[in-house]
Parts: structure tokens; sequence; C-alpha cells
């Protein structure tokens, strides 16, 4: 999987200027897509998207958002494509039985805390997830797709990048124009400090949405492990630059950081060079939980994911009781 060009976070320059035309053709399409009729679900649906290409933090939020739903005493299934994955679906995720290249990473993750549907045809996942006995879904993605009806749109935004330089996909990160998602949510996280993501936050209030701020913390046990001890980081997600600052904030030594692109399945080469730099520099390798899970279960990566430390982390919502109030209603 190629990685997302950097032209994308910074001004509209040259690049994207040359792009905007085909980006100008995807939008609409993109635009009149969303704007079609889905299918009712017979249970509420409240899904957790995404402005841009690339990870902003939606399946912290899912998980999240899964855990209060089941707390207020309502039974959530989180529904999701299964991005990468083999299986077409609908199928439950069992995180003893499946691997990561046939549910994908996401779904393998948020199977270790709340029931998973994946499924390509979101319509019948949320049909097979009523028929296990869920009586509302929190979709994990999926707010451009016209598959499935919801009754809430919550969008995730990332407050260092925002949404780059404004440009639709291909002269920019954004997956349909900003003012046309806009229209069609409820609510708007920013996860992460910073004016990219305050200028998002702006944006909705002009539309008169609910703006909500977040943060990812970093697991305290798993901390307290690495604290001290010289670390290679890597991780294969849209922003591996937020993990490797997360690592830093939370006082860990990060002598190396290595990226990969978003969803990266890991071949064996890589494993083995991850490994040779652990052991010649005195080096812990730590990733992301979402990195782990591709690694595990992989015969030719297991020697990585033996010695390999993931880092969990938890959203915490400033607005914990607005925020909340907003999803119980």
């Amino acid at each position: 999987m190629m990685r997302e060009p950097s032209f994308w976070w910074r001004p509209a320059g040259v690049t994207a200027g040359l792009l905007s035309p085909f980006g100008a053709i995807y939008g609409l399409i993109a635009a009149a897509r969303m704007a079609r009729p889905g299918r009712a679900a017979r249970i509420p649906v409240l899904c957790i998207g995404n402005l841009t290409l690339g990870g902003a933090g939606k399946t912290p939020t899912a998980l999240a958002v899964a855990q209060i739903l089941d707390a207020a005493g309502r039974r959530p299934f989180v529904l999701s494509r299964g991005y990468r994955g083999e299986l077409a679906g609908p199928v439950r995720v069992d995180p003893t039985k499946h691997r990561s290249a046939e549910v994908g990473d996401e779904p393998l993750l948020l199977a270790r805390s709340a029931p998973t549907i994946v499924a390509r045809d979101r319509a019948a996942g949320a049909d097979a997830a009523r028929a296990a006995g869920a009586d509302s879904i929190v979709m994990d993605d999926g707010f451009q797709s016209p598959g499935l009806q919801k009754d809430r749109s919550m969008l995730v935004v990332d407050g260092r990048r925002g949404i780059g330089n404004g440009k639709v996909f291909p002269a920019g990160p954004l997956r349909a124009p900003l003012e046309s998602q806009l229209r069609r949510a409820q609510a708007v996280l920013v996860i992460g400090a910073g004016l990219a993501g305050e200028a998002v936050a702006a944006a909705a209030q002009a539309h008169s949405l609910p703006v909500f701020h977040g943060r990812l913390e970093p697991d305290g046990r798993a901390v307290a492990v690495l604290k001290g001890r010289p670390v290679l980081a890597f991780a294969g997600i849209g922003d591996p630059e937020k993990f490797f600052a997360t690592l830093r904030g939370a006082g860990i030594d990060v002598r190396a950081a290595i990226p990969f692109p978003d969803h990266h399945r890991y071949r064996r080469i890589e494993a083995l060079d991850l490994l040779g730099r652990v052991e010649r520099e005195g080096l812990v390798p730590v990733t992301t939980e979402k990195d782990w899970v591709r690694l595990a279960g992989q015969d030719d990566l297991a020697a990585l994911a033996a010695v390999a430390h993931a880092l969990p982390v938890t959203l915490k919502v400033t607005e914990d009781g607005a925020f909340r109030d907003w999803l119980l209603t």
C-alpha cells in the first residue's frame, strides 16, 4: 500500500493545483453518493467517520462509544467493512480464531472488547448484528458509504493535521468536500491539540454541530514497562508520527522511529530487519496495537510478535458528561 503524499498536509501548492480538477470531479461523485438514501437497520446506528483519508482516531473512538453504550445497559455491536481482510462476511470476529489477513486489523482489535461484525455489505452486516442480539450498532468508518442509514454520525478529526490542504482526493486528503460532509454529520470530535483541528471545529460550529475534544492516553502499565529503556518504535498506521510523539510525550526514550504505510502487511524480510537492529543496538521494539495484531498469528512474523511491545491507547474526552449525554439521548 502506498504512503499518502506529503503535499496533502502542506498549504496547497503546484501539485495540488494541478490535481484540483480531478478532485472536483471526485468530490461531486462522492457528495452525490453520500446523498443517496441507505437501508434502515431497524436498530439505532451511530457512525464514527473520518473527513479525510488516513488515521484520525476512529477505532479508539468506536471502542469508547461501544463501552459507554454497554455501561448504559445497551447491547452494541461494532460494524466494520474489514478493510484489507479476505472475508466478505457478514462474519462475527473471533479474536481467538481469526487473523488480521482474514478480517482486517481494526475489527480484530475491536473484537477483543466489543462484539464485532465484519461485512463488505454493511446493511447485511447490520442484519447479522441484530440477529445476534444487538440493540444498537457502532459503525467504524463508512460515513461516506450510502449502504446503511445512519441515525447519527460523528466525524473524528486529528487536531494536529486537521484536513491538510483542504483539497479533495487526489489533490488533498478530503474524502468529499468539507461542506458536504459537515451537512450530513451530527457532531465532531477533535482528537489532540492543534490549530488545524480547531479550524475544523470552527467550521463545524458554523453548522451548529456540537464539538467535543479528546486525547489518546497511553496505557500506564505499558508505559511503566518501557520507561528507562531505549526503544525502537515502528508503526504502519495513518499517521505514524502521532504514535512516535505519544511515546516521547510519555517519557519513553525513542532511539529509532520507523514508519510504514497505513494497514501495512509486514513481510518476513522486514521483520528480520527490525529484529536485527533491535539485537545489534540493544533496543526494545514497540508498536501500536493495530500493528501488533497484524504480526500475531503469522508464522513468519512470530519472532517479532513475541518480543514486540504493544502500546494500548484509550480515548479520554474533555467534555465527558456532554459526550455521554449526546450518545445516550
